[in-house]
């Protein structure tokens, strides 16, 4: 056997029975799917390119005529599920993951409304912004990521990178949900119209209250003692039953203040706190009520009221619609919120359906930042849990 010295710096032979060393991939797997994106930048572009300019020209053309708008508005519709479709391209190639916009919400029934939130949704035109823009870097991309995979190999990766990093750049400034802003304006316009709509069927309450029950009593009260005040020198007798049954009207009158007085806003909450106004709300219910009050502090005065008027209504629903035995309410604090859940073991079968009493608490609650979650199957239990901010201010940072 001939031995032979290794010089240094050399590497030793290798026998020739010795295992073969594993191959080593001359580019990474993340290259190879930055490759597939530049590949795929042409087809997946020439179709959102025809795509958009179809839908707008079209669009343009017929928009003189009733069905240019909404054809304007499936087109928009369209976009956004392009860009749904691209944020998972990239999300699957270049491993970039971008939050999918708010779904499209109008707090109005109808097509009308229904049109002007698509023609106005910043989401959809920023999609079709992309669509027209990509066409030409894609065919870009194409040319140079083909060319360099047969005749540039060597330079592919760092090609390959800086050409993605451009395509990573583009999505998040284009189909981000940076567009928050804007949809918060919309969303806080439409809860004031809420609110305003919500404020003047209580001033329409209030003064129905008024003209129904205590000012038609007073009215009567005022009559009675006139007539008492004539028949006071020719029948003192009947001069005084009549002051007495006035004297009665006088209570029944200023209990009828007390409870629109209570109906507006509680003494008990201003004076006490949300705790013991829920308890002795609790009382009016024809279930017996557990109260359960966790708050080491007091949450913002309007929220309190907020909270209050919700499950006193919610309770009113377990007394006229529930049938059940046995109800609870419980109310705590969690990162910022002030949680309510009322419980009772009806006959369930509850929910948020459109125009129901639900529904327009859900929309009360969402139009200051809260929401409400219904679970109450049939057979029951019901659990109606409602989450509001802490502070007024905490809806804008939320």
């Amino acid at each position: 056997m001939t031995v032979r010295d290794t010089q240094p710096g050399e590497q030793p032979a290798r026998a020739a029975d010795a295992p073969l060393p594993a191959p080593r991939a001359p580019l990474s797997a993340q290259t190879w799917r930055e490759i597939a994106h530049l590949l795929s930048n042409l087809p997946v572009d020439v179709v959102g390119f025809v795509y958009v300019v179809t839908a707008l020209y079209v669009s343009t053309v017929l928009s003189f005529t009733v069905v240019g708008l909404p054809l304007l508005a499936l087109g928009l519709l369209g976009c956004r599920g392009l860009g749904r479709i691209e944020r998972r391209r990239v999300r699957a190639l270049l491993q970039v993951r971008i939050d999918e916009p708010s779904p499209l919400r109008t707090r109005e029934k109808g097509f009308f409304a229904w049109l002007w939130a698509q023609l106005k949704d910043p989401v959809a035109w920023r999609g079709s912004l992309y669509g027209l823009i990509r066409l030409p870097w894609g065919i870009l991309t194409f040319t140079v990521a083909l060319v360099s995979l047969f005749v540039a190999w060597p330079a592919l990766p760092w090609v390959a990178r800086g050409l993605t990093n451009v395509d990573r750049a583009m999505a998040r400034a284009l189909l981000s949900p940076s567009d928050e802003l804007e949809r918060r304006i919309a969303e806080l316009e439409s809860d004031r119209g809420v609110v305003v709509d919500t404020a003047a069927a209580d001033l329409r309450r209030i003064e129905r209250d008024l003209h129904d029950g205590a000012q038609a009593r007073l009215v009567s009260l005022a009559m009675e003692l006139g007539l008492a005040k004539e028949k006071l020198l020719e029948d003192p007798e009947a001069a005084a039953k009549m002051v007495g049954d006035a004297h009665g009207e006088v209570k029944l009158a200023l209990q009828e203040l007390r409870d629109l007085a209570r109906g507006i806003h509680p003494a008990i909450l201003t004076d006490r706190g949300l705790g013991p106004a829920l308890t002795t709300l609790s009382r009016r219910c024809t279930v017996p009520v557990t109260v359960t009050a966790d708050l080491g502090e007091r949450p913002a005065p309007a929220i309190e009221g907020i909270a209050y008027f919700t499950v006193s209504e919610l309770l009113q629903n377990v007394s006229k619609h529930s049938g059940a035995r046995t109800a609870a309410v419980e109310v705590w604090r969690s990162a910022g919120r002030l949680m309510l859940q009322v419980t009772d073991d009806g006959k369930g079968g509850a929910g948020a359906r459109p125009g129901s009493g639900l529904d327009g608490l859900a929309e009360r609650l969402d139009a200051v930042d809260g929401l409400l979650v219904v679970d109450s199957p049939t057979g029951g239990p019901t659990t109606l849990t409602a989450e509001l901010p802490w502070r007024a201010r905490e809806r804008a940072s939320r």
